[in-house]
């Protein structure tokens, strides 16, 4: 399995800062107290699409080449990951289609759509959902980025835990 490098996760955080927010962190002397510690929350409701996921996509789609990108990108999801790539495909302007279950939440399928998306629908199994992206990735050339498996995914994400430290004031970290 792929571990990031701290190298990785800041050129991540550079790559993405223009397309994501620096969302805020919140404390609760309650619960504080009730565990004995310093807690803090950070509010990823609050980013774009409404899910800390869009920090992964958005670290994939924009560290694609320009020859990669023209192709877009693939991917299967029942949700988060699905609108999130969605959204930041449509931030760069290239293709993304998402393979989804039928059964999957119409929001979800909306908010794929309303970013610009286009959703092929399979059945609500991990085989049905492979199947359908190797398809979907052998006709478009599109860039598969796995929902949870991809290096450019997990360094993404992991810029969430490398703001909260700077947020929090750990000097440590410079």
């Amino acid at each position: 399995m792929y571990i990031p490098t701290f190298d990785d996760v800041k050129e991540a955080q550079k790559r993405i800062s223009p397309y994501i927010l620096k969302t805020p962190v919140l404390t609760s002397s309650f619960m504080n107290e009730l565990s004995g510690a310093e807690l803090f929350f950070k509010c990823e409701n609050f980013q774009k699409a409404g899910v800390f996921k869009v920090r992964g996509a958005s670290n994939a789609v924009f560290g694609l080449s320009e020859k990669k990108a023209v192709k877009g990108v693939a991917t299967h999801s029942s949700g988060n990951h699905a609108l999130s790539l969605a959204y930041a495909a449509g931030r760069r302007g290239i293709p993304v289609t998402v393979v989804m279950p039928h059964t999957a939440l119409e929001a979800k399928k909306a908010a794929v759509y309303g970013y610009g998306g286009s959703i092929v629908e399979c059945e609500p199994s991990t085989s049905s959902r492979e199947e359908t992206i190797s398809k979907v990735v052998a006709e478009s050339g599109a860039d598969f980025v796995h929902p949870y498996n991809d290096q450019r995914v997990i360094s993404g994400q992991a810029t969430c835990s490398l703001e909260l430290l700077e947020q929090v004031g750990k000097d440590w970290m410079r």
